[in-house]
């Protein structure tokens, strides 16, 4: 984003957060999260339910993807413009109206627009995770993001046994009345437990931006989750994915040339910011591939011959430790990534998922191999997920994190659109068809795991372009007692930016004089406040050309040029501040 500043709220630095936060913060994540896999349940029931045909059914988990897509970097954006917290209640008020809107209606359209309202709180996750680093301290960071991170497994794993116990033994309406109860709990605890952020990027909205992104999204997430219906080379399908194509290449150039726009494609294209991004689609890809499979391969009837014959409910268990140990991997990750850093566990959490998907072609044979894969799965992607928040924070400013993890939210949701279509297909390709119904098979089963091996295989390919980072545990903590002492330790952890001293003319150190970085444009690149022996940092955000501009009472203004390679070093740049006169 344009004219953004890399200083820190006090609340960064203190300690009187309330310990409520992280637990409050997770469970709004997890609530979101749920409504993704709340009709999984009932999905082969909603044509007869909604008294529709099949593909209009589709629709109706369709919607949800779309619009969740569509709100993760848009919420993201307007929380760093407007307040995380209030964009925050507003994504989980909105889900409550659509929960709403859907358990009072057993009619096609009614329930597409609760499904759709419902989707769009997945903005959520990312306005949590910009709190967490708004107002917690360096310690407690690590495990707080990786649980907030995780809560888009954690929800849709635990949403499957509570949806299928709920739909077997109630009215299937019932999910959207808890649906609703959970998201109004959520709302109230945040709003007793969470303070809002002091941190604002400055700036506008980019509308033009935002139309254009969610035309673009729209366009291609279409056609890979109605590929099948429609047909992979039907005129609509490859229309779309051309329209799309057209659309977001035309939006791009808009983005590089607007003052403020909706997602910095600079910064996007920083190697840190770039392969987590594509990583994070092979993660939501292998994350959603265990959540097709598994339970059709236990709820399949034994007469097949490979099927485990459980009911749903028993189905929805044993898939259900994959987002409890997904949550319970949060505080593992933290450790290995303060000794580590977050590209080795990203790099371990995909040899994990690799193993266990290996593992799961030799382990489809009696129930309790499923809940073995779902341990192994659920650790693997439990500390992948938890890696890519702390990536994506390493190498934005403070202020864009709303935006940089929304942007990454939908990587992921990407991925398990791709996942969805792609494993969807493979399974009526190779399904049998007996007495007029398609019964997966276990070739099916297999590649579907296959895939999802090879798609871990280039997310680890990526993850090795990853730039080196220090471990959280090399770094300095930022245990400031002011705020611009927070603001220096915090620039100082970049490797790639200017550092120096200001000065007076006699050549004493000058503190808490305000230093601004512009950039060739006349724009704000970065701001920070000189210490107490006048030292300062600032991290760049791409090579070329600045200017440093320095001011401080009781001297006049200073602008100096500078410029910087691009190389992983700091340009030493010294501000001489001159004495101020007053003319009598």
């Amino acid at each position: 984003m344009t004219q953004t500043t890399n200083e820190q709220p006090t609340g960064r630095a203190t300690t009187g957060v309330s310990g409520a936060l992280v637990p409050v913060l997770a469970f709004a994540g997890i609530v979101v999260a749920v409504m993704q896999t709340l009709l999984v349940p009932v999905i082969k029931d909603l044509p007869q339910l909604l008294d529709t045909a099949p593909s209009n059914a589709t629709w109706v988990l369709t919607s949800t993807l779309l619009s969740g897509a569509v709100a993760t970097p848009i919420m993201g954006r307007l929380g760093d413009l407007y307040g995380k917290r209030r964009l925050l209640i507003a994504s989980l008020s909105v889900m409550v109206v659509g929960a709403l809107i859907s358990a009072f209606t057993s009619t096609l359209l009614p329930m597409i627009v609760g499904r759709t309202l419902q989707g769009f709180a997945m903005g959520a996750i990312p306005l949590g995770i910009g709190l967490m680093r708004d107002m917690l301290p360096r310690e407690r960071l690590g495990s707080a993001m990786a649980l907030m991170s995780s809560s888009i497994g954690v929800g849709g794993g635990l949403a499957l046994p509570a949806a299928a116990l709920v739909a077997q033994h109630a009215n299937w309406h019932a999910l959207f009345y808890g649906a609703a109860g959970l998201g109004v709990l959520a709302i109230a605890l945040t709003l007793l437990v969470v303070p809002e952020s002091k941190l604002r990027a400055e700036g506008t909205f980019d509308y033009v931006g935002a139309l254009g992104l969610s035309a673009g999204l729209v366009l291609f997430l279409l056609p890979i989750t109605k590929g099948s219906d429609w047909g992979w080379t039907s005129a609509t399908t490859l229309g779309m994915f051309a329209a799309s194509a057209a659309v977001l290449l035309l939006w791009g150039f808009y983005e590089l040339r607007t003052k403020a726009p909706l997602v910095d494609l600079r910064t996007t294209a920083r190697p840190a910011v770039l392969f987590t991004n594509l990583a994070s689609i092979m993660v939501g890809v292998s994350f959603y591939v265990v959540s097709l499979v598994l339970p059709q391969l236990l709820q399949l009837p034994k007469a097949t011959g490979y099927g485990l014959g459980q009911s749903m409910v028993v189905a929805g268990l044993l898939v259900a430790p994959l987002g409890l140990t997904m949550m319970f991997t949060a505080p593992v990750y933290a450790r290995l990534s303060a000794k580590y850093g977050p590209k080795v566990t990203l790099i371990l959490g995909m040899l994990i998922i690799a193993i266990g998907y290996g593992a799961g072609l030799g382990l489809m044979s009696a129930p309790w191999q499923s809940l073995v894969i779902s341990v192994v799965l659920g650790a693997g992607i439990g500390l992948a997920y938890s890696s890519l928040p702390a990536l994506i924070i390493g190498a934005v400013p403070a202020s864009e994190t709303g935006a940089a993890n929304g942007l990454n939210t939908l990587m992921r949701s990407i991925g398990t659109s791709v996942s969805s279509a792609v494993i969807g297909m493979v399974l009526a390709n190779t399904a049998n068809n007996v007495g007029g119904v398609e019964i997966p098979t276990m070739h099916g089963f297999r590649v579907s795991f296959l895939i999802a091996t090879a798609a871990v295989a280039v997310g680890l390919l990526l993850a090795l372009f990853l730039p080196k980072q220090r471990p959280a545990a090399a770094q300095p903590q930022l245990r400031a007692s002011s705020e611009e002492d927070a603001n220096l330790e915090r620039a100082e952890e970049a490797l790639r930016g200017f550092r120096g001293r200001v000065l007076d003319a006699g050549g004493t150190p000058v503190a808490r004089a305000k230093v601004t970085l512009i950039d060739r444009r006349g724009r704000q690149a970065g701001a920070t406040l000189s210490a107490e022996d006048g030292t300062y940092a600032l991290s760049v955000p791409t090579q070329g050309a600045y200017v440093l501009a320095a001011r401080a009472d009781g001297h006049a203004p200073l602008a100096s040029s500078a410029t910087h390679a691009g190389d992983d070093s700091a340009v030493d740049v010294d501000l001489a501040l001159p004495t101020e006169t007053v003319t009598a």
